[in-house]
C-alpha cells in the first residue's frame, strides 16, 4: 500500500514559506543592490497568507493543494515575483493532477513544470540572472541523484541544496537581463540575484526539513 504524498508536499510548501517569511530583510537587502529592494517583503506577504490559510487547502490530492498555494501567491505577492512563483506551483499543481501518491520521477516532473511556467510567463531563459539559474541546476543534479537512491532522496536534496547555494553565488558575476536589475547592466555584475539567492537558501532549509522528517518517520516504523 502506498502512503500519501500529500505530508511530505505540505512540509515542503510549509519550510518554504517560513523560510520566506524568516529571510523577508535578507532577501530585501539584496534586491535593493540593484533592484527595487521590495522583493523580500512581496514574498513574505504572499507566504504569510499561505501559512494563514493552511489549514483550509483543499487537500483532496497534491495537485489541488499546490494549485491552492498558487492561486494565494499570486493574488497575494506584489511586483513580479506574484506571477512568476504564483505560476511555478499552479504549474506543477496541474502536473500533479488528482495523485495523491508521488514517485521521485512524479516530484521532478512537478519542479519541472514550474520551471516551464516561470519560463513562459517571465521570458527568462538560463544565464539571465533570474532565480532559474539556481533552480535548474539543482533540479538537474536532483534528478541525476534521485536515481537508484536507497535513503528517500535525502542526500539528493542535500546535493541539490549545495548546487542551488553554488549557482545561486556564481550569479554575482553574469548581468542581469530581467527585471528591474536589468536596467543597470554592468553594474549588476558583482551582486548575486535575489530570487537566485532565495531558491538556495530554501534548498538548504527543504533539504533539513526533509532529512529530519524521514528520520522521524523511520525511527516511527
Amino acid at each position: 500500500m502506498q502512503h500519501s504524498s500529500l505530508p511530505a508536499v505540505e512540509l515542503m510548501v510549509r519550510t518554504m514559506a517560513e523560510t520566506a517569511v524568516a529571510n523577508e530583510k535578507y532577501f530585501c537587502q539584496l534586491d535593493a543592490v540593484v533592484g527595487d529592494g521590495d522583493f523580500g517583503y512581496s514574498l513574505a506577504r504572499g507566504f504569510e497568507k499561505v501559512l494563514e490559510d493552511f489549514a483550509s487547502f483543499d487537500r483532496a490530492s497534491v495537485g489541488a493543494f499546490l494549485k491552492k498555494v498558487g492561486l494565494v501567491i499570486a493574488s497575494r505577492v506584489g511586483g513580479t515575483s506574484g506571477p512568476l512563483w504564483g505560476t511555478a506551483f499552479l504549474r506543477a499543481g496541474a502536473a500533479a493532477g488528482d495523485k495523491t501518491c508521488l514517485s521521485a520521477e512524479d516530484a521532478v516532473a512537478l519542479l519541472r513544470a514550474a520551471v516551464e511556467g516561470i519560463q513562459q510567463r517571465g521570458g527568462a531563459s538560463l544565464g539571465e540572472k533570474t532565480l532559474l539559474d539556481a533552480l535548474v541546476p539543482a533540479i538537474d543534479r536532483l534528478e541525476g541523484d534521485l536515481e537508484g537512491s536507497g535513503d528517500n532522496g535525502v542526500q539528493a536534496l542535500a546535493n541539490a541544496a549545495q548546487v542551488a547555494q553554488e549557482a545561486a553565488a556564481a550569479t554575482s558575476s553574469m548581468i542581469a537581463k530581467r527585471g528591474r536589475a536589468s536596467y543597470t547592466g554592468e553594474r549588476s555584475i558583482g551582486s548575486p540575484d535575489a530570487g537566485a539567492v532565495a531558491i538556495g537558501v530554501m534548498a538548504n532549509r527543504l533539504s533539513a526539513a526533509w532529512r529530519g522528517f524521514c528520520q522521524e518517520r523511520s525511527n516511527q516504523s
